[in-house]
């Protein structure tokens, strides 16, 4: 149980990143992008080929994943920055649709290293220090939160900016930030640029901890399972991203091990009804608290005013 509860919060740690980048994109900007999960595609694939093909070190590997993620965010931005929102909700399902179709179509290295193989054998960092595998899942474990709290707080402290009040200005529509002389398209391209980036973190993370990637790990159903997460826990809350993710996360994890204790349900059955439960989590929040658990805190600046007495 322990070994599952240290693999549970590591997986959350992961999907907790990825939240939190939608978030910026979602939460903040009021970007519907239907394609979020090809950063963590490319995260993970792009690791993968600097560790393996070119013999990086890690750490390269997860910087260069994070650079080519934020980058393929500002040019999928590029564009359909000026499309009303449900034409960029669709054409960034396209796009994320045509990089897993040219990964799943695409030898790397050898013929049976990409394309439908996958990629197998990603080194763990500092795997050969460890004895024992229980061992090595608490490392790795802090390395995700390490890199979780660094995102946490990076993603808190950037919406605080006057950047950050500038895309909820976008959120709002493109009159307000126009009218204080924003750039709209450039806010935009910037925040698909800072999700991207964070998304392509959480995917290397997560091709380092699997040590196996393939194109069927990336389906569209992954991205609204990250939709799922941020609007459960509140879009624009960071701390209810996080709360969206452990809950979404336990439910489509610990009900695996259902299926050994409910002998006339099988397993294929039971991953559905698992998908069930999520959908009706999420049609009930959004009926009864439209704005999550913990909804985006308002500021209020009448009160605070009175209370400094001017």
């Amino acid at each position: 149980m322990i070994d599952f509860l240290v693999y549970l919060f590591t997986i959350i740690g992961i999907w907790g990143i990825l939240a939190l980048s939608l978030n910026v994109q979602f939460g903040f900007t009021g970007l519907v992008n239907l394609g979020h999960i090809v950063f963590f595609m490319l995260g993970a694939y792009v690791s993968a080929i600097l560790v393996i093909l070119a013999g990086m070190p890690f750490l390269v590997g997860v910087l260069g994943a994070t650079v080519a993620a934020g980058l393929f965010g500002g040019l999928m931005a590029l564009p359909t920055a000026q499309l009303q929102q449900d034409y960029w909700a669709i054409s960034t399902l396209a796009a994320a649709e045509i990089v897993r179709i040219f990964f799943l179509n695409t030898t790397l290295g050898g013929p049976y290293i990409g394309a439908s193989f996958g990629i197998s054998g990603i080194p763990q960092p500092l795997r050969d220090a460890f004895a024992s595998p229980a061992a090595y899942g608490w490392f790795y474990f802090a390395i995700v939160a390490v890199a979780l709290a660094g995102s946490y707080f990076f993603v808190r402290w950037l919406t605080a900016t006057p950047f950050g009040r500038a895309l909820k200005a976008i959120r709002e529509g493109d009159e307000v930030p126009l009218a204080l002389g924003k750039d709209a398209r450039s806010l935009r391209v910037r925040a698909m640029i800072v999700g991207g980036a964070l998304g392509g973190l959480a995917g290397a993370l997560f091709a380092h901890f699997n040590a196996y990637i393939a194109p069927n790990y990336f389906l569209p159903l992954e991205t609204f399972i990250v939709w799922a997460m941020v609007i459960l826990g509140g879009a624009g809350n960071h701390k209810g991203v996080l709360v969206g993710a452990v809950v979404i996360e336990a439910l489509y994890n610990s009900t695996r091990f259902l299926a050994a204790h409910v002998g006339f349900i099988d397993p294929g059955t039971l991953a559905s009804l698992r998908m069930i439960v999520i959908g009706l989590l999420i049609t009930g929040v959004v009926m009864y608290m439209p704005r999550g658990l913990m909804p985006e805190p308002r500021r209020r600046y009448g009160a605070r005013n009175a209370a400094d007495g001017r």
